[in-house]
């Protein structure tokens, strides 16, 4: 039989959707215990008003932690941490203080309890809530449960904003997981709109 090699391949359902961020999800609860929690799972929902969200196992203590405060940050690594971002999603905060195993250093939102990674080019300060027409949050969808959460402060390392006040996350080299790995970025290939520069033009 000869092999045809232009014939599509058809997978089994799964969850293949790639790239993705590689996100550090720090939390805390009312006593002031913290954790990090690697998760690649989030994402955007509403631009206005700015919603996001996190998929998590109930079996994750920093699940708990969040349930407990209603509020996280998602930080995002650039590609020089990809081995603390590995290490984060392996062990439990049950058992490892994370911070102190990665060296990394706390930051604190004005009245937000969970604190940021510092080392990280770019922080989002989230506060879970309940959208209109959402039964529950978390939301159980299967092997994981959706925290819906507004953003309500974000923070950038300095070196990332121009003189125009511009954020420059494509000089952030942040990290990305795609199927079991971790990546980081290749070269810049355009910019939102650059499709119709050429119309515009004549």
């Amino acid at each position: 039989m000869v092999e045809n090699k232009t014939a599509d391949i058809f997978l089994a359902p799964g969850a293949l959707l790639a790239p993705l961020p590689a996100v550090l999800v720090s939390c805390a609860d009312d006593r002031g215990k913290t954790d990090i929690v690697t998760v690649a799972w989030t994402g955007m929902l509403c631009t206005k008003p700015p919603l996001t969200y996190i998929s998590l196992r109930q079996s994750r203590y920093s699940y708990g932690l969040i349930l407990a405060s209603g509020c996280f940050v998602i930080n995002l690594p650039d590609e020089t941490m990809a081995r603390k971002t590995d290490f984060c999603g392996i062990y439990t905060g049950k058992k490892v203080d994370k911070f102190a195993r990665c060296g990394f250093e706390k930051g604190y939102f004005e009245n937000f309890p969970a604190p940021y990674i510092k080392d990280c080019p770019l922080s989002l300060a989230c506060l879970t809530e309940k959208p209109d027409g959402i039964a529950k949050n978390p939301t159980p969808l299967g092997t994981h449960d959706m925290f819906w959460a507004r953003i309500v402060s974000v923070r950038a390392k300095s070196g990332l904003i121009d003189e125009n006040g511009r954020l420059m996350l494509d000089k952030a080299r942040l990290l990305s997981y795609t199927h079991g790995e971790y990546f980081a970025p290749g070269r810049k290939l355009g910019r939102f709109g650059f499709s119709t520069d050429k119309k515009k033009k004549q």
